[in-house]
């Protein structure tokens, strides 16, 4: 295979993304048909999704401010949902909610549709999926982001960026904790314990050199068994024992809720009652579900990192006529630019077409972003984003929200 001339590694630049050059080749057919045409009329573009991965209809829009910094500069205006905020999907009628709007010249903003759906659709999956991990586990239980392995090393600051503000209490990609200015987390991999014949000597010497800040979390499943080697670990570091973390593979696990039981019995009956339980490996809601009640924390790697991806589209719903902007969409879709507006109290999300003047309570989600090319918002703070993103997990298991279309 012949060696890319101009770069390592087979990924876009940033100067490139924001040249357009990661678009789709019909959008470089449309700029040349509309240039010798003649045509660049003013449209209204949406940013939506009707179908979600999950049955539960709602989801965690992720990338907004990076669309926003790719648009930034281009002759067009914006309204957007603020990161972290929960959109909602109906199963019952042709409402969705936009999560963007974008008017402007066409021939203007064509070009970035690819770019702008790439950010939105990879980084809102992998935000609402953390999301519903952390809606399954509770407040209560720890959960450690392990996956950027099973993704482009590219993207792994943003897969952990995604894990943080859906809820991860930790992450262990280096170069994701130095972006995010956070400490990651991590302890020994089952490589280090094969270099001794003992692994209690591994996790002594993990104990003797690595700072004491650093919880002393043994990994207890390489030699012997789950049950054996957690008593092994409390044995040989005592007080110290952070916790114990069982990483089984699925094809020696057996009945794993009752080898945890055994474990935290075993533990309990010898002192150990504070040492937590940390499961990982092939961790999904469903295990999250079944074991809840039993563990303390979870390693989560592949359903996160690799989590599917949200569905968005960009579709016209307004174009330029004789002057003035008119509705149009091609069939399937409903025409005309809408807003959305919620009630947290109630529990219910309106979307209305522009205009319309919601009930009382009803708050607008989508805000001005870019006028005329200019940015208008800053970024906000990481915490300030996991905020949002917290309170709306919290309304989602307490309201159960519900959407309806305004006629």
């Amino acid at each position: 295979m012949k060696d890319v001339v101009d770069r390592m590694f087979w990924i876009a630049k940033d100067d490139e993304i924001k040249a357009g050059l990661t678009t789709d080749y019909y959008f470089l057919n449309v700029e040349r048909a509309m240039d010798l045409e003649g045509i660049n009329p003013r449209v209204v573009a949406e940013i939506y999704t009707r179908h979600l991965p999950y049955d539960d209809g709602w989801g965690i829009v992720s990338g907004i401010y990076e669309a926003l910094k790719l648009l930034d500069g281009i002759p067009v205006d914006v309204w957007a949902m603020p990161e972290g905020e929960a959109f909602l999907v109906s199963k019952d009628d042709v409402a969705y909610e936009p999560v963007m709007r974008v008017e402007g010249r066409y021939r203007d903003f064509a070009r970035y549709e690819t770019a702008i759906l790439g950010f939105l659709c990879s980084l809102s999956g992998i935000t609402t999926k953390a999301a519903r991990m952390r809606l399954k586990a509770g407040n209560g239980k720890l959960l450690l982001s392990f996956g950027t392995r099973r993704a482009h090393p590219a993207l792994a600051p943003a897969i952990e960026r995604c894990a943080y503000i859906g809820g991860f209490d930790g992450f262990s990609n280096v170069l994701g904790a130095q972006l995010l200015g956070r400490k990651g987390s991590g302890t020994m991999p089952h490589s280090f314990i094969l270099l001794f014949d003992d692994p209690r000597d591994a996790w002594l010497a993990f104990d003797r050199h690595i700072e004491g800040d650093v919880p002393r979390i043994a990994l207890v499943d390489t030699y012997y068994d789950e049950k054996a080697e957690s008593l092994m670990a409390l044995q040989a570091l005592g007080d110290r024992l952070y916790g114990v973390r069982l990483d089984t593979p699925s094809s020696r696990r057996g009945d794993w809720r009752k080898i945890v039981e055994e474990v935290r019995w075993e533990l309990n009956r010898r002192g150990g009652e504070r040492v937590r339980i940390i499961i990982s490996g092939g961790i999904d809601e469903g295990d999250i579900e079944r074991m809840n009640d039993v563990v303390d924390g979870y390693g989560i790697g592949t359903s996160v990192s690799d989590a599917p991806s949200i569905d968005f589209n960009m579709k016209i719903v307004e174009v330029e006529k004789e002057g003035r902007l008119v509705p149009k969409t091609k069939r399937g879709d409903i025409s005309g630019r809408k807003e959305v507006y919620r009630s947290f109290s109630d529990g219910a999300d309106i979307v209305a077409p522009a205009g319309f003047t919601p009930p009382e309570g009803y708050l607008p989600l989508l805000s001005k972003a870019i006028e005329n090319g200019r940015l208008l918002i800053q970024p906000e703070g990481i915490d300030e984003i996991r905020k949002r993103v917290a309170s709306r997990i919290s309304w989602i298991k307490e309201k159960s929200p519900r959407v309806r279309l305004v006629l």
